[in-house]
């Protein structure tokens, strides 16, 4: 058993944002060719604390380089409040021949980073023209953060930001990091309105529970990153082009596409998967006049495809404790 912690992890993916991307797309080619298994998340909740979960991820990913596992995550938005991450997680890795557990992996970096990779690979793929130079995002923590990152190596004539966060000291913090560590030109903007009106490409990274975006402030053929997949009307998810990573795993769990199938009596209106963009980028047309939501539910794949490939290079590199009698 290797074990890698948050330390470990961070030194091996630190600057490789372009080559995680590609993971993930490859990930997700894998899925559209049927050669995963994906049974549904599941949601541990707490009767007394609604927003609080830990949800089990496990996957099977096959291709080239076969990857099975679980990803174990907590969000616990009240530890914001008090001075820790909303997120943790770890991942177990196992042998695909014997099943055995063959590594333990810090795995809220990983999750992080798989997740703005995904939406970076869709602003590549499903933006309209021209390219965007900006970029909108409401919800200024790890996940737009980690977001804005991976757009810039996407997307490398994108040079300004627009944020807003329902704390305003938090949107500050997060405009001068943008600004220092990313090179990114960052305002702030008091309203959730302001910031939808701002520019064509919005990403949604925030931990509500609930639809509370009127995305009427849009211009029209904007696209929306749904990363935190509860932001949206159903009337606007029905109103606009819908693209999802899995339309059965993300029609479930209070989800805007969940609510919006149940409105509508099916899932008729999401447009394409990502997975069949990525194999084939002509089977998608985007209409400009109309919005684009892209809402991941977050796939378990990804997950195992970058912690094993993390966990191949650390063994190569001598990273991490090594565990000989983890199973005797």
């Amino acid at each position: 058993m290797l074990i890698l912690r948050q330390s470990d992890v961070r030194a091996l993916v630190e600057g490789r944002e372009r080559e995680i991307t590609q993971i993930v797309a490859d990930a997700y080619a894998i899925h559209a060719e049927g050669a995963t298994s994906l049974p549904h998340s599941v949601f541990l909740r707490f009767p007394d604390r609604p927003r609080d979960r830990i949800i089990g991820l496990p996957a099977y990913l096959g291709g080239p380089n076969p990857a099975a596992g679980m990803k174990w995550i907590a969000s616990v938005p009240g530890n914001i409040g008090r001075g820790l991450e909303r997120a943790s997680a770890a991942i177990v890795l196992n042998d695909v021949v014997t099943g055995r557990p063959d590594a333990l992996i810090e795995g809220s970096v990983i999750s992080a980073k798989r997740t703005a990779a995904s939406a970076a690979l869709a602003a590549r793929l499903l933006t309209a023209e021209p390219a965007p130079e900006a970029v909108s995002l409401i919800g200024c923590g790890v996940i737009n953060l980690e977001v804005l990152r991976f757009l810039r190596a996407e997307l490398p004539q994108l040079v300004r930001a627009t944020v807003h966060d329902l704390d305003p000291a938090r949107a500050a913090g997060f405009a001068r990091r943008a600004t220092d560590e990313l090179g990114i030109a960052t305002r702030t903007v008091g309203t959730a309105a302001e910031a939808l009106a701002a520019h064509r490409l919005v990403s949604l990274a925030t931990t509500a529970a609930t639809p509370h975006l009127d995305l009427a402030p849009l211009a029209p053929g904007s696209t929306v990153l749904h990363v935190s997949l509860r932001d949206i009307s159903v009337a606007d998810m029905l109103a606009a082009q819908n693209v999802v990573d899995d339309t059965d795993h993300v029609n479930r769990e209070g989800t805007s596409v969940h609510l919006a199938s149940q409105a509508s009596g099916g899932t008729g209106f999401v447009d394409a998967e990502i997975g069949d963009v990525v194999r084939d980028p002509g089977s998608f047309r985007r209409d400009p006049d109309r919005t684009l939501i892209y809402s991941p539910f977050g796939l378990g794949i990804l997950d195992m495809a970058l912690a094993a490939h993390l966990r191949r290079e650390a063994g190569a590199k001598g990273l991490g404790v090594q565990v000989d009698d983890f199973v005797s």
